[in-house]
């Protein structure tokens, strides 16, 4: 987004190890390591929001970061790509114009700190490691940009249109658009010319990724094709701009967490998610209603692998799509403090209902607006 890693193992390792995941006492060790490190780490919740961000203490070194980092520059190596992005915590994610760099949102170098963005905003941008690893690449995709000037090319600008064009605060995508690559959510590519090559980009870099078959009928492939060429051409090539700067970095952020977390939730806007409410409170009840029943939004996490392999058969429409309607309704429940009060079988039935019709509404309408 622009401004916007040969012992003998105890038993049960390799299962974690096969899951992707660290051992869970390797885990637990690590996170303990850092609450000791942290004063602020144990504290409750209350007294966590009144700490400013700069006393927070954190850099790239922490959490799942360097993992994650370290994984993209070796992706980056098998591409046969020279440049490295630099990296710093912020406020959000973003790479500045000017500065070929990628800035890293703070709540995910701790846990405890990941756990209350998850609380305060219901997801967490990045908080797992397929999710990191897709808005590292993103990102990397606009630094590349930045550092090699390729907006300035006019092949860049027949291919995405003209980067001067003025940047959105919100956007109206077009689900059943085949000009965009499908990477990130909410159809992240049509926001802006800029936005539609780091997307574009992310895709290419993945590892084993099959690009060309998936896209093979879609006008992206002259987008992805381009990104294609111009990677080869500057693979080796010294970067013309090469500042280090960091761009709002966390340390300079005088704002509290509390601060943050109310300027962050006035910002977001789920007015276009409310059109759904009505048939969501018919499928599931209200927690307030029914106290010991299980939340809504877990059991559609539980279900969601069935539910999904059902919506892409049954509607042939690309799995991009159905995950992102899965992901309002996880959401959306959890707004309204959903449960479910009918038997499993039957509320299994019913979602998978209601989630079918609110995926061919999205298509027919294409009006969904986002916020960037």
């Amino acid at each position: 987004m622009a401004k916007k890693k040969t012992t003998r193992t105890r038993p049960g390792a390799a299962r974690a190890k096969k899951r992707g995941g660290r051992r869970p006492a390797v885990e637990r060790r690590r996170n303990l390591a850092m609450r000791r490190q942290f004063w602020w780490a144990d504290l409750p919740e209350e007294k966590l929001l009144d700490v400013r961000l700069c006393d927070l203490g954190l850099d790239t070194t922490h959490g799942r970061i360097p993992a994650a980092l370290a994984r993209l520059d070796d992706e980056l190596a098998r591409r046969g790509i020279r440049f490295r992005p630099h990296c710093w915590l912020s406020e959000e994610w973003f790479s500045p114009d000017g500065v070929p760099g990628i800035a890293i949102p703070f709540y995910l170098a701790h846990p405890r700190l990941t756990r209350l963005e998850r609380r305060m905003m219901h997801e967490v941008e990045g908080g797992n490691l397929r999710w990191l690893r897709r808005i590292l690449r993103h990102e990397a995709g606009h630094a590349i940009d930045t550092a090699y000037r390729l907006r300035r090319r006019k092949s860049w600008r027949e291919v995405f249109g003209p980067a001067s064009v003025p940047y959105p605060v919100s956007y109206v995508p077009r689900p059943g658009s085949r000009r965009y690559v499908m990477h990130l959510g909410h159809w992240y590519a049509q926001s802006h010319p800029t936005e539609d090559f780091a997307e574009t980009f992310a895709v290419w870099l993945a590892p084993h990724s099959t690009w060309r078959n998936d896209y093979a009928d879609w006008p992206a492939l002259r987008k992805l094709n381009y990104v294609d060429e111009v990677m080869t051409e500057i693979h080796d090539l010294p970067a013309p701009v090469r500042s280090r700067r960091h761009v709002e970095p966390l340390r300079d952020s005088r704002m509290t967490l509390r601060q943050y977390y109310e300027d962050k939730r006035s910002y977001y806007d789920t007015s276009e998610t409310d059109r759904y409410d009505e048939p969501l409170k018919r499928v599931f009840g209200a927690r307030s209603r029914h106290p010991n029943r299980p939340a809504a939004s877990t059991f559609i996490r539980q279900v969601r692998p069935q539910l999904q392999r059902l919506l892409i058969r049954r509607s042939r429409l690309h799995p991009y799509l159905v995950h992102n309607v899965m992901r309002i309704v996880i959401q959306r429940t959890r707004d309204l403090d959903l449960c479910v009060h009918h038997p499993v079988r039957r509320t299994k039935r019913e979602t998978f209902r209601l989630l079918e019709r609110i995926l061919f509404d999205s298509i027919r309408r294409g009006r969904e607006r986002y916020a960037l």
